[in-house]
């Protein structure tokens, strides 16, 4: 467990701003292609343009940098939150990537209340997912699984796979 922790913890503790790099100018252009999608596509639930891409920004960022699809965290936010960022679940799962407040004890400062920040709330969300998937050897639906706490269960991975697929770029 230390081991996981240290490593956990180092993964949420760069503080890099989301700023995306890429290696050649047609990866910058499939990223604002991208973004252009996917603001329309999210428009109604979040209206504000400089919210909504500061969000998807950060989203792809943090997919990216914890080597994720952005597609399926797309999915599993929401699923989790319907993309609102205080969303409380009954069992005290905070934000947008529904993280639970253990896992600021854990592998951060112990601060439940910074999950509603956008950046952290995705980080630690993102890191975890990839923890889970490792986990499971990239086994998606039982990643899915560990994540929600309902391993080897279908109706969540089902949820979020299913969600995914509207966050499909190029649909």
């Amino acid at each position: 467990m230390d081991s996981v922790r240290t490593t956990l913890g180092s993964a949420i503790a760069n503080r890099a701003p989301p700023l995306p790099e890429f290696r050649d100018t047609e990866s910058k252009l499939v990223y604002l292609r991208w973004l252009g999608a996917m603001s329309d596509r999210l428009k109604k639930k979040s209206p504000e343009w400089q919210i909504r891409k500061e969000f998807l920004q950060t989203v792809w960022y943090e997919s990216k940098r914890a080597g994720l699809d952005v597609t399926l965290v797309m999915g599993l936010i929401q699923v989790e939150s319907n993309f609102r960022k205080f969303a409380v679940s009954n069992v005290g799962a905070r934000g947008y990537m529904q993280v639970m407040p253990f896992w600021t004890r854990v592998i951060g400062d112990g601060d439940p209340g910074k999950l509603f920040h956008m950046q952290t709330n995705l980080r630690f969300g993102c890191v975890i997912l990839r923890h889970y998937l490792d986990r499971e050897r990239g086994d998606v639906f039982m990643g899915l699984g560990r994540y929600n706490g309902s391993r080897g269960k279908a109706p969540y991975p089902n949820a979020v796979l299913g969600a995914s697929k509207q966050w499909e770029f190029g649909r």
